[in-house]
């Protein structure tokens, strides 16, 4: 088995009204926790991951620029890590992924050991 970063895309701008409810942000939730649950089950997931702020800097040889995305229309908004055989399988396994319904994306990258 390969190791596999997702890498979950979405619209750099928030929707408007982003203060939501903990209702709301429960029903948003519900999707990935069961998503994340399934791909547990099946002994895929190696690392749920994280969420990304939209804050950050970029750092190149002598600048330091504010936000990780300055011209950028789509945002990274999290990542997790998941095991397959190879990468057809795991972009099989992303098709899933509950930000695919909002609109959003799943990069697929194979993880090489260093």
């Amino acid at each position: 088995m390969k190791e596999f970063l997702f890498i979950y895309r979405r619209q750099a701008v928030q929707e408007e009204g982003a203060q939501w409810s903990p209702e709301r942000i429960q029903q948003l939730m519900k999707p990935w926790q069961d998503w994340f649950g399934s791909l547990a089950a099946q002994n895929k997931l190696v690392d749920r991951g994280n969420r990304l702020d939209g804050d950050g800097s970029t750092v190149k040889t002598d600048v330091v620029t504010n936000g990780p995305y300055v011209e950028m229309k789509e945002a990274v908004g999290g990542y997790s890590i998941v095991k397959a055989k190879d990468l057809r399988e795991a972009a099989e396994l992303a098709k899933g992924c509950p930000i695919l319904s909002v609109g959003g994306s799943v990069e697929v990258r194979t993880i090489l050991a260093m």
